[in-house]
């Protein structure tokens, strides 16, 4: 048996990977996420955006500006329009559905809060229970304080826009389900920054940026999930195997499924309940003016979701909605 039969004989590195980590499909698309029957499905404000444009999305969006033409705010209608689609989702996988609060409510942790529990109650009226949904919140110090306090009312929380560890040991130290720590989006900051034009896989600082956050959560027992994000290629994905959950395109997802080779595990769970130093709210606003990198691209990061969304009451309204087009387009993605 000459080499080549042998690697096409084991499993794809999808496959593999299932083996070892949770795999998240990042997409509302119905028909990637069922070619790739991941675990779970995550969305965000650009994925929302995208995944309106589909055909299997025509009907929900056609029925989304009736309500708009009924006198329903936009607002009201993108939350209406995310869950419907969300309910879709819930159909394909067994696991959770990401759902995000929006984004201007990054710094207001009432309204966030206000926001989270509406999503919920439109999830329950579609007959979702919340146990099947993880509300998004941006992992500001207002979303994080919003996330402690929805799980006591069993609603569990994905922080995203995690840039830096003491941002996620704040999210874990609240008591968050799940982070999302963006790998790519910390890659790009590096390469426009430094000039440089690529790293060796084991020199990227996004994937250095996971490692850090995997280690100390482990040691310290932190139970909260951790789920890397926001990947550029999938050798990205391949350096965080074993990894709690990925999130990931179904284009990576669909260069995963066609490779047979090998792939090894990078990260394993040690065990260890180490005390850790609480981080205070001066700590972690500290830490994000300290660090360029975190500081930025989680503004940046929050910008672009409201962008999205402004961009898809555009699509809703027509071009009418307050504000749409003042702001210059973001270039959106993972």
């Amino acid at each position: 048996m000459t080499q080549n039969q042998t690697t096409q004989n084991q499993p794809s590195k999808l496959e593999q990977l299932k083996a070892m980590t949770v795999i998240v499909a990042d997409t509302g698309d119905i028909e990637a996420i069922k070619k790739y029957q991941p675990q779970d499905c995550t969305t965000n404000p650009s994925l929302i955006l995208k995944a309106s444009q589909l055909e299997g999305y025509k009907a929900l969006m056609q029925e989304a500006g009736g309500w708009i033409k009924s006198g329903e705010s936009a607002d009201d209608v993108i939350d209406k329009l995310t869950v419907s689609i969300g309910t879709e989702l819930t159909k394909i996988v067994p696991g959770y559905v990401s759902t995000e609060v929006d984004a201007r409510l990054s710094f207001d942790k009432d309204a966030a809060l206000a926001r989270a529990r509406h999503l919920i109650k439109l999830y329950e009226d579609n007959g979702v229970g919340r146990e099947r949904i993880l509300i998004k919140l941006a992992s500001t110090w207002e979303g994080i304080q919003a996330a402690e306090i929805l799980k006591k009312e069993d609603i569990r929380c994905n922080m995203t826009l995690i840039f830096g560890l003491e941002q996620a040991i704040a999210c874990a130290q609240a008591g968050a389900y799940l982070i999302s720590p963006f790998v790519g989006r910390i890659t790009d900051w590096y390469k426009k920054s430094t000039g440089t034009k690529d790293y060796p896989i084991d020199e990227d600082p996004g994937i250095q940026s996971v490692k850090a956050i995997y280690k100390h959560f482990k040691e310290h027992g932190y139970e909260t999930i951790i789920m890397g994000a926001s990947f550029r290629s999938a050798a990205q994905v391949e350096a965080l195997a074993g990894c709690d959950r990925l999130t990931v395109s179904p284009q990576l997802l669909g260069e995963l499924a066609e490779d047979h080779g090998k792939l090894e595990r990078q990260l394993t769970p040690s065990g260890g309940k180490s005390s850790d130093t609480p981080v205070t709210e001066a700590d972690y606003r500290w830490s994000l003016a300290e660090d360029a990198m975190a500081g930025e691209k989680l503004n940046e990061g929050i910008r672009m979701f409201h962008l999205d969304t402004q961009k898809l009451k555009d699509l809703l309204t027509g071009g009418q909605a307050e504000s749409a087009g003042k702001q210059p387009v973001a270039k959106t993605g993972a």
